[in-house]
């Protein structure tokens, strides 16, 4: 292709997005391959600001991993442990209470929940995880267990989708996180974690969530073995079912960490990837509110910079993230309020702390309400 060809698309690819017409999958071929990484900055900066003004989004969050012993042996997973290895653990009872305790000493409106698939355990245990939490804290949000451990659990109980998710949000559970996904074509998948929960295993789960009031994120994992048309698939299908349901509040595109994993000869994405996922991923779901920059796994920079790329989001403070830790994230264990509200000011942006379901969160110390959503 000519750069006048090059300059044309670009012109009429502009066109779509300012008048706010849906991008097409050749569309996002394009912007992927030929666009440079500026141009698809200020697209995205656009489609940013008109749906979230120079609000950027943070919240008080703490993360719970009750066991880390896992059925699957999914290649790029470094936190997975055998039942008899020395670093494989279960969190008992008590140490759930504890950590829900410790999320109220640090004013936490949101406790993670995510783990391995131990064997062992019965689709019981993992209502009781979410059942302890809400008893000990009737007030915070559980965002917990993704579509591949409520497979799993359909699995174990030989019960549909809906009864399992109704079985958990009966005991407590708020919304659903959005891991598993990884990339959803199969022949990428078989190459990643060939055992876990097909890609439409992942999507009808979301789908039957979203038809029971339970709220969802949506996650990609890139930066491994697919390639540009995955990526575009995966966000495709994505925005396919979000137009179906409405049930997604974010997007959280996630970047491989090969580090002690069955990949780690792959290298690491660059900052540049990091960005021009983040700012292909706003272009192309124009269905979703929020596209978040997880900035645990991005690093701080990063992740400020993404403010300006397309993200509205930085996650949380995050206390006790042991999932990419293990795969050799770098970055702190969390962050304080100040820093991360220093992070977005020098981005340009206004700070807002939200809670799960993005109302904005009113604080007296470590108490807390909830307004109304903030949306430009």
């Amino acid at each position: 292709m000519s750069q006048a060809d090059v300059q044309k698309r670009i012109a009429e690819i502009e066109e779509k997005v300012y008048s706010g017409t849906r991008l097409t999958m050749d569309d996002g071929m394009f912007l992927d391959r030929e666009v440079d990484l500026m141009t698809l900055g200020r697209l995205a900066n656009y489609v940013r600001e008109q749906k979230n003004g120079r609000y950027a989004y943070y919240n008080t969050n703490i993360h719970l991993n009750p066991t880390n012993v896992c059925v699957y042996r999914c290649r790029f997973c470094a936190f997975r442990s055998d039942l008899k290895a020395d670093k494989a653990y279960i969190f008992s009872d008590d140490m759930i209470r504890e950590r829900v305790h410790e999320a109220q000493e640090k004013g936490a409106t949101e406790i993670h929940v995510v783990g391995g698939l131990h064997h062992q355990k019965k689709f019981d245990w993992y209502v009781d995880v979410v059942r302890i939490i809400h008893e000990t804290d009737p007030e915070i949000h559980i965002k917990a267990w993704t579509a591949v451990e409520i497979n799993w659990f359909s699995h174990i109980t030989k019960k549909p989708y809906d009864w399992v998710l109704q079985e958990l949000k009966d005991a407590g559970l708020g919304s659903m996180p959005g891991g598993g996904a990884e990339i959803f074509d199969e022949d990428i998948r078989k190459q990643l974690c060939e055992h876990k929960a097909d890609s439409e295993r992942w999507i009808d789960i979301h789908g039957t969530a979203h038809d029971l009031g339970i709220r969802s994120n949506a996650t990609m994992l890139y930066g491994h073995v697919e390639q540009a048309e995955h990526r575009m698939d995966h966000l495709l299908r994505l925005r396919t079912l979000q137009d179906r349901t409405g049930g997604f509040q974010t997007f959280i595109p996630l970047a491989f960490h090969p580090e002690n994993t069955g990949l780690d000869h792959i290298p690491k994405p660059t900052g540049q990837m990091d960005l021009r996922t983040i700012a292909i991923g706003r272009l192309m779901l124009d269905n979703f509110d929020h596209i978040k920059a997880y900035w645990i796994m991005l690093g701080e920079s990063t992740a400020q910079v993404a403010l300006g790329f397309g993200a509205d989001d930085l996650d949380g403070t995050v206390v006790h993230e042991t999932i990419y830790h293990d795969a050799g994230a770098k970055t702190p264990q969390a962050l304080t309020v100040e820093q991360l509200h220093n992070m977005i000011r020098e981005a340009g942006c206004i700070p807002v702390e939200r809670d799960t379901l993005y109302r904005k969160v009113i604080r007296d110390g470590h108490r807390w309400t909830v307004g109304e959503p903030v949306l430009a």
